[in-house]
């Protein structure tokens, strides 16, 4: 831990990892906190110990708190966990409920970056900018000439989104106010959007219609492996995979498969099944960008976030609802 601070609201306040300057100067000054110094996700017996012993918990991507961990803590003193993030496939929330621990999240902050870098993602991989950019690095680049690396043209192309959520719908304005692009979408209902936007009868006619697919779903059971070996047949041999969600909404191994054998042109990722691991046969790949989970790596997002999980911290410990429970 790095260090505790005093306030006049009451609880102890732990942040499973470093936050930005900003971030930690405000959870100091505000409330009794302890900052873990470690950068990795906290060990089993960590997470059974922040229940324990603290009344409100930050956690983030990959503190995996589970259903045994929330049986191994019994009678918890936390009543928070004030997840730094969107995504909160990491935490049972349904046991965390259970167990008298309410869960919230960071929503709107992210979107916006995310969205952006899915768009770099798309131009990325639709312009084999990575491949690119490792033929220059390794000094064998020849010289320009009219058949080199050709690629995608975005432009006027048909873009699938799944998922037309907060992030999902920001990536559709961009491609479709930017690049001109088609939108067509698979979502649980119709979606109200200020641009043209066709909704799909099912993910497989989706797959089988865009030059570009992308992920914008949340992760879970729900949409584990929602991208599968049969999703990824029914892409056009031209087209490419775009996920900026989590890891294992995509079928990792089917996905590699698709991109080996030619099923699919090319594949931009941000997120993998087995974060941090990135199988080498991905890395092996020259049709493939891969970005180690960047999608808010930004130091206005990354305070906003931090912010936004703080209010929900210090709402709890006044006792006023927390704004943005999950």
């Amino acid at each position: 831990m790095t260090g505790t601070g005093t306030s006049a609201r009451t609880g102890r306040v732990l942040i499973t990892r470093p936050m930005t300057a900003a971030v930690e100067a405000r959870a100091r000054a505000e409330f009794d906190v302890e900052i873990r110094s470690q950068t990795t996700p906290m060990t089993p017996d960590e997470m059974i110990a922040s229940l324990r012993d603290f009344d409100v918990v930050v956690p983030t991507l990959g503190d995996a708190y589970g259903a045994e961990i929330f049986a191994a803590a019994s009678a918890p003193r936390c009543r928070l966990l004030a997840n730094f993030g969107v995504g909160f496939n990491h935490i049972d929330a349904e046991a965390a409920r259970r167990a008298g621990v309410e869960v919230a999240n960071t929503p709107g902050a992210v979107t916006d970056a995310t969205a952006d870098i899915a768009l770099t993602l798309m131009l990325m991989t639709a312009r084999r900018a990575g491949e690119g950019e490792r033929l220059v690095r390794s000094g064998q680049w020849a010289g320009w000439h009219p058949t080199q690396m050709l690629g995608l043209h975005l432009s006027g192309k048909r873009l699938g989104v799944v998922g037309l959520g907060r992030i999902g719908d920001a990536i559709a304005r961009r491609a479709h106010y930017g690049f001109g692009m088609q939108i067509a979408y698979v979502a649980r209902s119709d979606k109200a959007t200020d641009y043209p936007a066709e909704r799909a009868e099912s993910l497989m006619a989706l797959a089988s219609t865009v030059d570009m697919l992308v992920i914008a779903v949340p992760g879970g059971a729900e949409t584990r492996h929602l991208v599968d070996a049969q999703v990824l047949k029914a892409m056009r041999p031209h087209a490419h995979l775009v996920n900026i969600a989590r890891g294992e909404v995509v079928e990792e191994a089917a996905l590699i498969a698709a991109l080996q054998s030619g099923q699919i042109a090319g594949a931009g990722l941000d997120v993998y099944e087995f974060e941090p691991e990135v199988p080498q046969a991905l890395r092996d790949l020259d049709s493939v960008t891969l970005l180690p989970h960047l999608g808010t790596a930004t130091e206005e997002v990354r305070s906003d976030m931090g912010h936004m999980a703080l209010d929900n911290v210090a709402a709890l410990l006044a006792g006023q609802r927390v704004p943005n429970p999950v």
